[in-house]
């Protein structure tokens, strides 16, 4: 099974994130984020966030979850993030599950992950994209604040494209905000080498009224 995009739930998503972040200003990033997590019906959506991170896309992220009955997951690094984060969505009438820890360690242990959201500001960003585990669906994966100084000239691609089990599908940048890294990552069939060509096969047949021979790649 492969990620199916839904434009329909996209569609419901977005709204009802708008309606919800319409005291924000500048929050297309929040709407866009949010449309996308639910398009893809992503069962586990994960997050990272720390003190004085804007809310916007926890709400949006926490928007999409409803549509798709999926489980949203926001990882925080200590114990005051977490109340802060806790009581700050509460507000909202929001409450998604909150993981305390090292994000690079919290995303390997957790499930098959369908949609990723990180921010480039952090140093940390790369290594917990790398560490994160997705299932044969694919994973969606959204880099924040692309358009950093500390992530000049960064693309997503390059964690991925090494040769290794995963590689992106198709990635785009968008000058959203501070800047969106947007990427579609699949996993490797075995055998598939760098995942473009898969191995082949030559199957012999014969036509029975000329007695000629084809050989046919499969």
């Amino acid at each position: 099974m492969k990620l199916v995009w839904s434009p329909e739930m996209a569609a419901k998503a977005f709204v009802d994130t708008v309606k919800s972040c319409e005291l924000y200003q500048g929050s297309s990033v929040t709407e866009l984020i949010s449309a996308m997590a639910a398009g893809w019906n992503a069962t586990l959506i994960v997050e990272t966030w720390c003190h004085g991170d804007m809310l916007t896309t926890s709400i949006g992220l926490a928007v999409a979850s409803t549509h798709t009955c999926g489980r949203h997951v926001c990882i925080v690094p200590d114990e005051d993030s977490g109340i802060e984060y806790v009581a700050s969505m509460a507000k909202y009438g929001m409450s998604p599950e909150v993981i305390v820890g090292d994000p690079e360690t919290v995303v390997n242990e957790l499930d098959v992950i369908d949609f990723l959201v990180v921010d480039a500001q952090k140093n940390e960003f790369a290594r917990v994209l790398k560490a994160a585990k997705f299932g044969h669906r694919g994973a969606v994966l959204v880099c924040k604040n692309a358009c950093s100084t500390v992530v000049s000239g960064f693309r997503l691609r390059s964690l991925f494209d090494d040769g290794g089990s995963r590689r992106i599908v198709r990635s785009v940048f968008l000058p959203v905000g501070n800047g969106l890294d947007i990427a579609h990552v699949a996993a490797v069939e075995s055998g598939s080498g760098s995942g473009k060509v898969k191995n082949s096969k030559w199957i012999k047949r014969v036509d029975r009224e000329s007695g000629e021979e084809f050989l046919i790649r499969k």
